[in-house]
């Protein structure tokens, strides 16, 4: 459970340094596979995210972004796209992480888009 959350923590990092255009982080770290790491830094990132998000253009959404992936591979996409990639590669491995708490008897939390927009309301 805790390397399924890491490696969406460690790709939501990657996929905003390469948005940003900035030196691409680590993959992920030792420091990471510490959940106490994960519930103070994660909700640094969403912020980092949100701010990104907030300076967007219409026009900058519908541009390519060149950049390489994990083993140097270029690729040119239109961004929207790619932000679409890193929610749904959120949202999967959310749903897993979700089922892995089920199978140990625990009821996770709600992961309904919708559920989140009533309880943090625009």
């Amino acid at each position: 459970m805790l390397g399924t959350l890491v490696h969406t923590f460690a790709g939501d990092r990657v996929w905003l340094a390469r948005f940003q255009k900035t030196p691409r982080p680590g993959y992920s770290t030792e420091a990471d596979y510490h959940l106490a790491v994960l519930q103070t830094e994660w909700p640094a990132l969403h912020i980092r995210w949100s701010e990104w998000a907030d300076g967007l253009t219409d026009q900058q959404i519908r541009a390519n972004l060149d950049y390489k992936d994990m083993k140097g591979n270029p690729w040119s996409q239109p961004l929207w796209q790619l932000v679409l990639h890193v929610v749904n590669h959120g949202t999967h491995h959310r749903g897993q992480v979700s089922g892995f708490l089920r199978a140990l008897g625990h009821t996770p939390p709600p992961l309904d888009l919708v559920v989140y927009y009533r309880e943090n309301p625009l």
